[in-house]
């Protein structure tokens, strides 16, 4: 189980699969390098970014899914931890940003559903549902993507969301963390926040 967060009510959490580019979104977002390896799952315990004196984390956590050269017994932990982590911090989670890569996503989510297999995405963003933390899906690597529309309409399809896309603005956010486009993620974030009577955090965001 991980260990180590900062003493804090207030929290937004990112996850997802290894290398969909959550550390160059943490970076572009707070202006601070999150620890990244060279190999995906390098990473197997949270960052935490607190503001102090702020009652605000913003937190990373390690990337799940396929990882090169590491053992399927070391992945099913680190998606366990961080199921665990999410539900036992559930009530101080103010948004789970969930994110995916634009390129690879919905094939990924098919290639495990063809294998009878709940593919981790669609577990995921189920569960923090389940556990009512609201939940943003950060569509990443936008700009490498030429169909646009019907790649997002597709994966709103693998969440149990009706298409068109464009009716799901709080929840599915388009961005290019490399090329410093994430207005859509900020703004999706802050009408959360928002409704959690939070705006006092929007300069974080």
């Amino acid at each position: 189980m991980f260990e180590g967060r900062p003493e804090r009510d207030a929290e937004v959490v990112f996850c997802g699969r290894s290398n969909v580019g959550k550390s160059t979104l943490l970076k572009e977002l707070t202006g601070h390098d999150f620890q990244t390896g060279k190999k995906p799952g390098v990473t197997r315990s949270p960052g935490h970014y607190d503001w102090v004196p702020e009652d605000f984390v913003l937190t990373d956590l390690p990337g799940f899914g396929f990882m090169s050269g590491v053992e399927e017994e070391v992945r099913e932990q680190i998606k366990t931890d961080v199921v665990r982590y999410i539900e036992t911090n559930s009530e101080k989670i103010l948004v789970g940003v969930l994110v995916v890569d634009a390129n690879s996503a919905v094939d990924i989510i098919d290639r495990h559903t063809e294998r009878g297999e709940i593919p981790h995405d669609v577990e995921l963003f189920g569960f923090l549902a389940d556990v009512d933390v609201p939940t943003v899906v950060a569509v990443n690597k936008m700009d490498k993507v030429d169909d646009r529309d019907a790649r997002l309409d597709a994966l709103c399809d693998r969440l149990g969301l009706p298409s068109p896309w464009q009716q799901w603005q709080d929840t599915i956010a388009p961005v290019s963390a490399k090329r410093g486009s994430i207005g859509s993620l900020t703004d999706a974030i802050r009408t959360h926040l928002h409704a959690q009577q939070r705006d006092d955090l929007f300069k974080f965001f």
